[in-house]
């Protein structure tokens, strides 16, 4: 039976985790996996979020902190490093991919023999129930063209917080990553292209909710960070032993 663990990005999702966290632990104690874990990273939260989680009595639950507020990269970073579990799935705490979805990325990754499966809103758009603003979709499509010119990765949807990696695929590509911002994922992505690792896209169920954490200037500064990880790609950063570990 797969162990699987679960970590969730958390800055300021006082009001949200309560009901992302009952739905989490409820698929967990459906599926029976041999061993689960829920993993929330708190990102130098300013509301109660940290309390909340201290306080739910949810088996396998577990708290990390960040030394402050670091961005998502570094949040996702610490909880993928920290995982117990044989797969590791991040997911936004919003649960716009509801957590039922995981059952797509452990069949694709087992039919495919990957060892990472990310979600993806571009390949059968049909699943998206809830779309975002026209101005953020048409953003997001932008982006994933100028990310494929520029990275080469053959990805329709990078930026989808649903994201399965075994876990020694996490071990040598999070400690690799750089980055600390939104960015991050297309940096993972290239990490697994440059070490060789199987990375599949797999459709998923996605419901646009709102109160996202991504502002204007993110997005900005997104598009100049795909420079950067294209000039470390090329000058073989990437290849390095990874040597950003779990940091407290």
């Amino acid at each position: 039976m797969d162990s699987v663990s679960i970590v969730v990005p958390a800055y300021n999702e006082e009001r949200r985790l309560p009901s992302t966290l009952a739905s989490l632990a409820a698929y967990l104690d459906r599926k029976k996996f041999g061993f689960s874990e829920i993993i929330v990273v708190d990102d130098g939260s300013r509301d109660g979020t940290a309390a909340l989680v201290e306080n739910s009595k949810y088996r396998g639950l577990r708290l990390l902190r960040n030394p402050g507020n670091r961005g998502k990269g570094y949040t996702v970073r610490h909880g993928m490093l920290e995982a117990a579990g044989e797969w590791i799935l991040y997911t936004d705490a919003d649960l716009s991919a509801p957590i039922e979805e995981l059952d797509k990325l452990l069949e694709a990754v087992r039919r495919e023999s990957a060892q990472v499966a990310i979600g993806s809103r571009a390949l059968d758009r049909s699943l998206v129930g809830v779309h975002q603003s026209a101005f953020r979709e048409l953003s997001g499509r932008a982006f994933n063209l100028v990310m494929r010119v520029v990275t080469g990765l053959p990805f329709l949807d990078t930026q989808c917080g649903f994201k399965l990696f075994h876990a020694e695929a996490a071990r040598a590509i999070f400690s690799r990553q750089t980055l600390d911002g939104f960015s991050f994922d297309v940096e993972d992505l290239v990490i697994a292209k440059q070490l060789g690792i199987k990375a599949i896209e797999v459709p998923v169920v996605w419901n646009n909710v709102e109160g996202t954490k991504v502002g204007a200037f993110s997005g900005a500064a997104s598009f100049a960070a795909l420079i950067g990880i294209r000039w470390k790609a090329l000058c073989g950063a990437y290849a390095e032993r990874g040597r950003n570990g779990p940091r407290q």
